[in-house]
């Protein structure tokens, strides 16, 4: 069975990154912090015998994979893979809100006000069916729908007839994709309250089982 190595990173900083605002399939671009982020991860990564990438669709998620696939030594060889599947979660007519009046109006069916008491109360595949619920259009994504979306992209990335087992492979994803991936793999060793930095380092081990999440925000996933 092929077990890859995914280098999964948080796309550099944007501005609705700063300004508190929800940022699903919609975009806003890098800041130059985000531009740095990018540089960084660039950095960490640049001697790692990267064989694909992957980013999503969205100009924040490619800038930042061309930043890292440029300083990669094997860039010559690297061509960017983008896929829809690996799109943050769709927030429908929450996009562009700000988001804690967006996760409150999340949470008032359940009597609760913020994401983390959402989280802590019901996990986060419930914060995405409560945002669904909430939406007056009901567009946003529910929990099946996402993880319907990223498990084909994951498959994808398996499928893919270059890689062979223990290749190592870039992947550009977003705060909430990274959350999601943690409360599902993580084993209920990683804190989901918060999103991890932009241009964090998350390292995981893909196969036909699932994930394994290695680290996570730059830090090592503790036994």
């Amino acid at each position: 069975m092929k077990t890859l190595h995914l280098y999964v990173v948080r796309h550099g900083k944007t501005y609705f990154n700063r300004y508190n605002k929800l940022q699903g399939w919609g975009n806003s671009p890098l800041m130059a912090e985000g531009i740095k982020d990018a540089q960084i991860a660039a950095q960490t990564l640049s001697n790692v015998d990267l064989k694909a990438a992957y980013s999503s669709d969205t100009t924040r998620a490619m800038d930042t994979a061309k930043i890292i696939i440029d300083g990669n030594k094997n860039k010559q060889h690297l061509q960017l893979i983008t896929a829809s599947n690996f799109r943050e979660e769709f927030y429908g007519s929450f996009e562009g809100s700000n988001m804690d009046v967006a996760w409150t109006s999340a949470g008032a069916s359940v009597g609760l006000k913020t994401y983390k008491e959402i989280v802590d109360a019901y996990g986060v595949d419930k914060t995405k069916d409560l945002l669904k619920a909430a939406d007056p259009w009901h567009d946003a994504e529910n929990s099946e729908e996402y993880w319907q979306r990223v498990n084909q992209g994951f498959q994808r990335i398996l499928n893919n007839p270059i890689l062979d087992d223990g290749d190592s492979v870039l992947l550009i994803s977003h705060g909430n994709t990274l959350i999601s991936l943690a409360d599902r793999f993580g084993e209920g060793k990683i804190q989901v309250h918060e999103r991890p930095l932009n241009g964090s380092i998350a390292r995981m081990e893909l196969s036909a089982d699932g994930l394994t999440i290695l680290t996570y925000n730059n830090q090592p996933v503790q036994n």
